[in-house]
């Protein structure tokens, strides 16, 4: 059991690290937001790891509100870049022509 925390705990901790490093290498604000939400999700994997090897239920409602806070933080910035790129536009086109 103990090869299978310490082959987690590694695992978890150069996911960690990569994402880091493309948050600060991204090139753009989208590759930060992905790397972002990835380095979410692998702290709330080490949290689901740590949960596990102590046995308790503890941290299970903290990992719950952290996947959301990074969901809404995510697509909050997707609608933000989106908007700034015209992607999004608050008014249906109509296609009318004028004689």
């Amino acid at each position: 059991m103990e090869i299978v925390l310490v082959i987690a705990g590694l695992m978890l901790s150069a996911a960690a690290v990569l994402t880091l490093v493309r948050i600060v290498r991204g090139p753009n604000p989208s590759d930060r937001v992905v790397a972002t939400d990835v380095l979410i999700a692998t702290v709330a994997g080490a949290l689901a790891v740590e949960a596990a090897i102590n046995h308790h239920a503890y941290t299970i409602p903290v990992i719950l509100v952290l996947s959301l806070l990074a969901f809404a933080g995510t697509v909050s910035v997707a609608r933000f870049i989106a908007g700034r790129q015209g992607v999004l536009d608050e008014r249906p086109s109509t296609k009318e022509e004028s004689p």
